[in-house]
């Protein structure tokens, strides 16, 4: 998923932009942009992009007799 060819082309995954105060992002060409903008300058960095977490297991449904052999 972090490496996938279709990324959504926002200022918070470009290497262009960086994170300012107030939520805002501070990009080398355009200047201060929200983290949901878009410029034709994109260029995809994998590192700020952040992957979903996974949902823990729920065991609670399950008895003491399911996991014996």
């Amino acid at each position: 998923m972090l490496f996938r060819k279709n990324v959504a082309k926002y200022c918070s995954y470009c290497v262009h932009a960086g994170q300012a105060s107030d939520g805002q992002m501070l990009c080398t060409k355009k200047g201060f942009t929200s983290p949901d903008g878009k410029c034709w300058r994109f260029r995809y960095d994998p590192l700020k992009r952040e992957p979903a977490r996974y949902k823990t297991k729920d065991f609670s449904k399950f008895r003491e007799e399911d996991f014996k052999l």
